[in-house]
């Protein structure tokens, strides 16, 4: 093998760490997101107990998805609200 071939594998595999590291430090945010939306709703005090059943089970089963729906459905809405309040 010559240099120029070592070289654009090197480049390569640099990159393809790089990547790899990448997807991995996205997944652990997405993964922390995830377990405060569900650590929140589990602490936030509903109207009615059915809600916090089904906001658990939205998070749980639709994952990074529920957990941005959570977020701005109930943490954002509330913010809204209180803001209106004053």
């Amino acid at each position: 093998m010559n240099s120029e071939v070592i070289s654009s594998i090197s480049t390569m595999l640099g990159f393809f760490m790089l990547m790899m590291l990448l997807v991995v430090a996205v997944g652990a945010l997405l993964f922390a997101f995830w377990i405060w939306m569900v650590v929140d709703c589990a602490k936030r005090d509903f109207k009615k107990d059915i809600d916090k059943v089904v906001w658990i089970l939205v998070i749980v089963f639709l994952n990074v998805l529920g957990a941005a729906v959570y977020y701005f459905v109930v943490k954002i809405g509330e913010k809204k609200k209180n803001k209106r309040a004053y």
